[in-house]
Parts: C-alpha cells; sequence; structure tokens
C-alpha cells in the first residue's frame, strides 16, 4: 500500500538521481570503452549504450523512445551499431564505463562504502514500482539483470527511475502538442535546460530547424519574438512538470516519505560531489 506524496518530492529526488545517470554520456571513460569496441563517432556511441537495452532495434524505434532528436541523425547510425558491437557487448562495455566514472568522480571510498549499499537497496525498492506499459525504455532496463556491486546496482536503479520519468514525460509532451524540436526550444527558453548549441549539436538539428520550432510556437502564443516563454507558454511548461510528477509518483510513493527523503539526501551529496570533479561542461546549462 502506498502513500501519496506531495508532487514536487518526486521531482526532487529525480532532480540530484539524474544527473549520476547522465554524468556517463559526458564522460571520457565511457567514451573510451564505447571507442574500444567501435563506436568512435559520440552520437553512434549515445544511441548505443542508451538503446542497447532494447535490442538491435531500428532507427524509428530510437527515434520515437529517445523522441527530441533528429530522425536523420538516428538513421545515419542505427542500425549499423549493432553490426559494430552487439547490444549485449554495448551494454557490457556500458557497465565499465560506468565503473570508471563513478570510482573517478565520487571516489573509491564512496563507491565501497555502507551509504552506497544503502542508496542502491533504496533507489532498487522504489524503481521496482515503476509501470511497464508505454513505457519502453523503462521496461527494457527493467528486465536486465541487477549489477551486483552496490555501485553498479544504483546506477541501474538510478538509470530504471530516469526512464521511467523520461517515458513519461514523453507522453505528456505528445499530449501538449509539442514536437520533438519544440519540446526542447519550450524548454531551452526556461533557462533549466541545455543551451542550443548543445542541443542543436547532439541531436542533429539546424539553426533553421531551431528558428523553424520557435516560428511554430510565436504561432501558438508560446513565445514571444524575443524568445522568451509568453505567459502560455511559460504556463504550459508548467502543467507539463507537473503532469510528468504525476505519471511518476508511483515509485516515490512506493518508496514512502523516509526512504525518498533519504534517498535524496545520499544523492544529493554525491552529485554534489560530481559536478565539483567536472562531470558536465561548464557550459551546458542555460539559455546560451
Amino acid at each position: 500500500m502506498t502513500t501519496p506524496l506531495p508532487a514536487r518530492v518526486g521531482r526532487r529526488c529525480h532532480n540530484v538521481l539524474n544527473p549520476l545517470h547522465s554524468a556517463i554520456y559526458f564522460s571520457a571513460d565511457m567514451a573510451r570503452e564505447m571507442t574500444s569496441i567501435g563506436h568512435d563517432d559520440p552520437s553512434a556511441a549515445y544511441f548505443a549504450a542508451r538503446a542497447a537495452a532494447m535490442g538491435p532495434v531500428g532507427p524509428g524505434a530510437v527515434t520515437a523512445a529517445f523522441y527530441n532528436f533528429s530522425h536523420d541523425l538516428v538513421a545515419r547510425h542505427v542500425p549499423g551499431i549493432w553490426s559494430t558491437a552487439s547490444p549485449q557487448k554495448t551494454l557490457d562495455a556500458r557497465t565499465r564505463g560506468v565503473d570508471a566514472t563513478l570510482r573517478r568522480l565520487l571516489g573509491d571510498e564512496a563507491v565501497a562504502s555502507p551509504e552506497m549499499a544503502e542508496a542502491a537497496e533504496l533507489a532498487m525498492r522504489a524503481a521496482e514500482a515503476g509501470s511497464r506499459p508505454a513505457r519502453p525504455l523503462y521496461a527494457a532496463h527493467a528486465d536486465l539483470p541487477v549489477p551486483e556491486e552496490p555501485h553498479l546496482a544504483f546506477w541501474h536503479a538510478v538509470t530504471l527511475l530516469r526512464e521511467h520519468r523520461g517515458d513519461g514525460h514523453i507522453a505528456v509532451l505528445a499530449g501538449a502538442e509539442l514536437d520533438a524540436l519544440e519540446a526542447i526550444v519550450s524548454h531551452s527558453a526556461t533557462g533549466k535546460g541545455q543551451q542550443p548549441k548543445w542541443l542543436m549539436r547532439t541531436r542533429g538539428w539546424t539553426t533553421e530547424d531551431w528558428s523553424a520550432a520557435e516560428d511554430r510556437l510565436r504561432t501558438r502564443g508560446l513565445m514571444d519574438a524575443e524568445g522568451e516563454l509568453t505567459e502560455d507558454g511559460t504556463e504550459l511548461r508548467r502543467r507539463i512538470e507537473e503532469d510528468t510528477d504525476r505519471l511518476d509518483r508511483a515509485p516515490y510513493e512506493h518508496l514512502g516519505a523516509a526512504g525518498v527523503e533519504r534517498l535524496t539526501e545520499l544523492a544529493g551529496g554525491w552529485t554534489g560531489t560530481a559536478v565539483a570533479a567536472g562531470a558536465f561542461p561548464s557550459d551546458l546549462l542555460g539559455k546560451g
């Protein structure tokens, strides 16, 4: 039996867990492991590492599940990545990259600590309450075995929680009738997302694509001439986050208030350590 929690409790926990997952995509350790199996292009490495849990899927499945990437960019690499290295070989390389990244960012002492084992148990308890239907990335990762080492089990659980929220978020974006690029353009305009230069570089969009998306948002009254969100645009983004919270509440209600508070405390400390250790580029976030 679950106990209702305030809507933002789960989001607050997610906000300190998610960086510990996403740091691998900026990690030289992960890049080295991906290169060792043939994924030497950064986009190919990203698609392979994140999609491998779904098996040797085609470009359509990756575009659908990832949502905000240009299909042209996806199709440039998928399904060719599976000829370079099988999904299982990619997952094995990903595990090695995660291990090296967490040890470098957090230190061996934190990796081997009782707190890490505690966090892994808490995060897995939350993740087991996720829902598979309509959540392809969560469901695919939920079918993977849980690693034995606590820091790897923790990262696995964080990935489950991250993809569970992300799958629900995509459903909300589609319901708000924001296409793949409108979604990230409007989020970037809040100042809470990645800068446009990073989004265009990594997701395969051009400046012309970006400008066209802004024009579509202006036509809907969601963005003004200066590229700022209007009141309606701000309200839409607020509702999107609230609806995402609602669809993502089950794991955190299952864990309970005390467990969520403790997991947030532990993950918050490690996220601060990882950021201080240079886990992310200094110019990653903001409006640019």
